[in-house]
């Protein structure tokens, strides 16, 4: 014997299949204040940034939304001293991370032509380095305990495991992973400020701001308050109090849209 089934019930079934999942709520609480997520998970706020990518005070692994932001300064060309004296100027490259690999997205310079000696800055990133899958960015890395040289660097691999790997080596032995001319490293020179950003829209206008801003450093003392994020490829409200101060101190995250007045 067959079983009909009403046609007007597999229509809400599969409106119910497409239902968009709940809203995130800020939640007060003591030490930290918490986000739960529509899966009811609870995660405070100090610890949303590194649910969102791994992440330690020395290193942020790439994610789809975030970007790298290189200004690098120039001198006279045969300047022994980088002075203000020798000073000519700087030159930012923006790289946005990708599923794979890193995109230049944009080059300011104020500078008609680089010194001899100095590479332009989106040579800094070598064309091979931009090409994998995983990232990870370490703000300082120790190189020399004698002269205390160190500096910056962007480490590239094929997987997340083999990024892993090299980075353990990379703390380990430093010259084993970025002497010389070996593909998965980046030294940024120390002539070089490298950031961290991610875009946000505010008020329907895409916005640039730095990794770890929280709500508070776009919409300052808000009256009205609506912020949606990213779950599950969907936009999805987040509740929150726009007069609490210390929910505004959540942190914002790539693809967040915030409109306020």
């Amino acid at each position: 014997m067959k079983i009909l089934i009403p046609s007007v019930l597999l229509f809400a079934l599969s409106c119910a299949s497409r239902r968009p999942p709940a809203a995130f709520r800020v939640l007060p609480a003591n030490p930290s204040y918490l986000l739960r997520a529509p899966d009811a998970s609870e995660t405070p706020f100090r610890e949303v940034l590194s649910r969102f990518t791994g992440s330690n005070p020395n290193w942020v692994d790439l994610r789809p939304g975030m970007e790298l932001r290189i200004e690098n300064a120039y001198y006279r060309e045969g300047a022994k001293k980088h002075d203000l004296r020798n000073y000519l100027g700087t030159a930012v490259a923006r790289y946005e991370a990708r599923a794979v690999g890193l995109r230049l997205a944009a080059v300011e310079s104020g500078l008609e032509t680089y010194p001899a000696g100095q590479p332009a800055v989106r040579e800094l990133i070598r064309a091979s380095q931009r090409r994998y899958k995983a990232y990870r960015f370490f703000y300082e890395v120790l190189f020399n305990r004698k002269s205390e040289l160190r500096g910056a660097v962007l480490l590239g691999a094929g997987t997340a495991g083999e990024l892993d790997r090299l980075a353990v080596e990379l703390l380990a032995d430093p010259g084993s992973v970025c002497g010389g001319t070996l593909p998965h490293c980046t030294i940024f020179p120390e002539t070089c400020t490298v950031s961290l950003e991610m875009e946000i829209v505010v008020n329907g206008a895409p916005k640039t701001v730095e990794w770890g801003s929280v709500l508070a450093s776009v919409a300052a003392r808000p009256r009205h308050l609506e912020l949606l994020r990213l779950y599950g490829g969907r936009l999805t409200p987040v509740e929150i109090d726009p007069a609490d101060s210390s929910a505004l101190r959540l942190p914002l995250l790539p693809g967040d849209r915030v409109t306020w007045d």
